[in-house]
This record gives C-alpha cells, structure tokens and sequence, in this order.
C-alpha cells in the first residue's frame, strides 16, 4: 500500500502521524533528508526543529544527504528504512541532486515497495508531477541545470506549503501563485497545521488542531 504524509511544517504535525502507526512509530526506521536545506542562508533553526519534532514522537531518525552520491550508494544505504522523511528548503537544488544520484528512482521504488514517504515544505513540493509552480520563488538558478521540472510524480496533486503564513505572504502574493494560477495544475493549498495523508489512491487533508 502507498503511504504518504506530506506537510508544511513536519515538527507541527509529527505528533498526529505518529498516532496512524499501531503499535508505535518507535519501531520505525526514519531517514531525515537534509540535502535541500544545503543551499540556504541564515539561521536553519528549522531544521532542527523538525528532526526533534519527530524524535520526539519516537520515530528514530539518522540524518542524510543524497548530495554527491550515487545510485548504488543510495540503495545501500536507504534500503533499510521504514520511513523516508526529506525535509524542506531549496526545492530545485533538491530535485538537482535527486537525479544527480539517482533519488529519484530510488524513491519512487521506496513508495511502490510499501514503504512510507513523509515530506516537510520542499519535500512535499518535490512529490508532485511537476515543480514549476515554485520557480520563481526559490529558484535561485539551479532550475537552469535541469531539463525538466518533472518531480517525483508519487501523487498526482501540487503542494503549496506554508499557506496562510505571514513569513510567506509576499512571495504568495506576488510570484508563486501567479505561477501556480493555471487550470492544468491540481493544488492543494496547506498551512502549517496540515497534511496530506495519502493511502494508494486516495488522499484526506488533516488538520490537527481539529482532527
């Protein structure tokens, strides 16, 4: 079965995935992608933030980058986890890297292998067919080394994280949804205290401070 839980911010809704693995997500090997946080300046409290909001739950994380690596050290590597968690950040410079080492292959055989993929801001964007809606806004020139902006096309929706948030408003209101406005991309607008929990074919928004 598919399983996927994309969010915004994972630190804010860890807590409530955990409770959908009996008896405990303690049992569950977890891999933190940090990889697209490489390229971003300032203070990545984030980060951290994140990662401690999922130990906190019991999931065991061991922090990773796909940045120069390669297919074969990929699948040696990551075969052996239950759960790939692939934090936020630079979303182009994450889908660089991903077909740089061949995370992109990996990971599509991850999900239809049963395994459960969980994404945080970039790592939900990058889980769509296609990342364009978000070039303008993270750009920053990776997006010219690549051919496509095919993503990882394990759902068939685009997440726009962070919907809703006063540290994101601008860069809404003026670039990424005058990009996103089009009648051939499926979007699912998500604030920080949502996700997308996907099974197979079908998907729900869960919003914790209700559900």
């Amino acid at each position: 079965m598919k399983r996927l839980f994309l969010a915004s911010e994972i630190n804010i809704v860890a807590k409530h995935i955990a409770s959908q693995f009996a008896p405990s997500s303690n049992q569950l090997r977890t891999v933190f992608i940090t990889t697209a946080a490489e390229v971003e300046s300032g203070d990545k409290k984030w980060v951290e933030e994140n990662r401690n909001g999922l130990t906190a739950v019991g999931f065991a994380t061991f922090d990773y980058t796909i940045t120069g690596k390669n297919y074969e050290q990929i699948v040696s590597d990551l075969e052996g986890f239950d759960v790939i968690h692939v934090n936020g950040g630079n979303t182009f410079y994450l889908l660089l890297q991903a077909r740089k080492s061949g995370f992109d292959r990996f990971i599509k055989q991850h999900v239809e292998n049963g395994g459960i993929y969980m994404g945080s801001s970039a790592g939900s964007i990058i889980a769509a067919p296609n990342i364009e809606v978000s070039q303008m806004l993270d750009g920053n020139n990776f997006e010219k080394e690549l051919a496509t902006f095919a993503g990882f096309n394990i759902v068939d929706f685009i997440i726009l994280p962070h919907w809703g948030s006063a540290d994101f408003k601008s860069e809404y209101r003026m670039e990424r949804l005058a990009t996103a406005y089009s009648p051939k991309n499926k979007i699912i607008l998500l604030n920080d205290y949502q996700y997308v929990q996907v099974e197979d074919d079908m998907f729900k928004i869960v919003d914790v401070r209700v559900d």
